[in-house]
């Protein structure tokens, strides 16, 4: 083995430790090895603050109890079933799993396809990454489904994909079963490329080609579907090709897929508020919406939701009037407000954003920790399962030490359907394992690399004397 070769293997050797273990299993680094946790029949959490983000509001000194994946009842003094994992909630404070409304992090490759202006055939649920170590860390941070969208650089982009956080599962296994389909779309300088250095520049280059881009695929869209609604009334007549994209406008105006638009400025959001109702249907959500609270109320008016980053500001021209006040308005106006991440970092601390709109507006408290639980998850259309804890519910769900607007608070445990995904105590438990496993992994390629270099040094001698040796006219 020569200087290189070691080298080589001692970074296959390290990149093997690299993701932290599963609470099963503390020592077990990969994903794909990783088992599914179990889920027990009963767990029960004892003396906490329960956080329900629905109409209870905040619970002091009260258990919650869950059956088979499934929240069964929230109350004090609840006894514990037979065989039930007991859990004690003394000074701890629960909430319902953090949703994130805009995620890029478990994505395969590039999240854009930037090669037309209308992509709505491209699929981002075909390019689940299940094995990226963002998901472990994100739950760690109480992060329990994330909205996965495809990029803006198309002003229709591709269908998104929601995924609980299930860590170890395969791509299909990770997917929110039920979810609506989604879709992104984008207006503004990220379309109309432009900050791109683009020899070959696209079609459009304006914020109105980039209305226009839009409109014509709508149009597009409600002939298609007038020819196939012809042929199925007259099968004489001929059916129109079978188009993908088209099939996935269609289903936009037939209520069936949902929109998610990238946005920033007032004047845009107002011109695709109007396009959506020329074509019947609703914007689930505007993505970031920095001007916002400048048409709040026509935000509200048209049933959109608002997705916006806390206090972003600055990093481009068109967000130049960003206040921090914005989601704070915009609630205050009767919009569904959300924040999201649009970072695979800050998706770990989605908790402390909920609490700058607390101060940044005087939201209450469990108002504002719904901007990243229930809110979210009605701009997905997946309220009816996650969001808040309610009896029958998914038993996604998160211990925190503390007040979970707090910065001083940890997340101690991450449960997806009643499956313990995080544990803060077995993982730091793995680290000293891991730690351990590799000085022992190096320890073996440097006594490996030290005997290679032996053995070459010892050749090289014996070649050297050989030489010697051998009679002057034999040289």
């Amino acid at each position: 083995m020569n200087r290189s070769t070691a080298i080589a293997t001692i970074l296959v050797l390290l990149t093997s430790l690299a993701a932290p273990a599963g609470a099963a299993a503390p020592r077990d680094t990969s994903a794909w090895k990783n088992a599914t946790p179990e889920q027990p029949d009963a767990v029960l959490v004892q003396g906490a603050t329960i956080w329900t983000s629905g109409s209870e509001g905040v619970l002091e000194d009260t258990d919650l109890l869950i059956r088979k994946g499934k929240i069964a009842r929230i109350g004090k003094g609840l006894r514990a079933p037979r065989g039930a994992v007991v859990i004690d909630g003394s000074g701890k404070h629960v909430t319902a799993g953090l949703i994130d409304a805009h995620n890029h992090s478990a994505i395969v490759g590039g999240v854009n396809e930037g090669s037309n202006i209308t992509t709505a055939e491209v699929r981002i649920g075909d390019v689940v990454n299940s094995d990226s170590i963002q998901v472990y860390r994100q739950l760690a941070g109480g992060l329990t489904t994330a909205n996965l969208l495809h990029g803006s650089a198309n002003s229709i982009g591709g269908q998104n994909a929601v995924i609980k956080l299930r860590w170890g599962a395969l791509p299909e296994e990770m997917k929110f079963e039920g979810a609506p389909g989604g879709i992104k779309f984008a207006l503004g300088e990220n379309p109309k490329q432009s900050n791109f250095n683009n020899d070959n520049p696209r079609y459009p280059r304006t914020r109105a080609g980039v209305e226009r881009s839009i409109r014509e695929r709508f149009e597009a869209a409600r002939d298609y579907r007038d020819a196939r609604a012809a042929h199925e009334k007259d099968s004489s007549r001929v059916p129109p090709r079978r188009d993908l994209q088209l099939d996935a406008l269609v289903e936009i105006m037939d209520g069936e897929r949902l929109v998610h638009s990238h946005s920033y400025r007032a004047d845009e959001i107002v011109m695709l508020l109007r396009l959506a109702e020329d074509f019947g249907f609703t914007i689930s959500s505007f993505q970031h919406v920095l001007e916002g609270y400048k048409v709040a109320d026509e935000l509200a008016a048209g049933k959109a939701g608002a997705s916006t980053f806390s206090d972003w500001w600055a990093y481009k021209f068109e967000v130049i009037d960003a206040i921090p006040y914005n989601g704070a308005i915009m609630w205050d106006r009767g919009v569904v407000v959300s924040f999201n991440s649009d970072s695979s970092d800050l998706a770990r601390r989605l908790n402390t954003e909920a609490a700058k709109a607390v101060r940044y507006g005087g939201v209450p408290e469990a108002e504002a920790l719904k901007f990243v639980t229930l809110n979210p998850a009605i701009q997905l259309g997946i309220d009816d399962r996650v969001g808040s804890l309610e009896k029958g519910k998914d038993a996604d769900f998160v211990i925190w030490s503390g007040h979970p607007l707090s910065t001083y608070t940890i997340c101690e445990q991450t449960w997806i359907d009643g499956r313990k995904y995080f544990d803060r105590e077995d993982d730091l438990i793995a680290r000293e394992a891991i730690a351990a496993e590799r000085q022992e992994l190096l320890a073996k390629v440097r006594a490996e690399a030290e005997k290679e270099e032996e053995e070459d040094k010892e050749d090289e001698d014996e070649g050297e004397d050989k030489a010697e040796e051998e009679p002057e006219e034999a040289r």
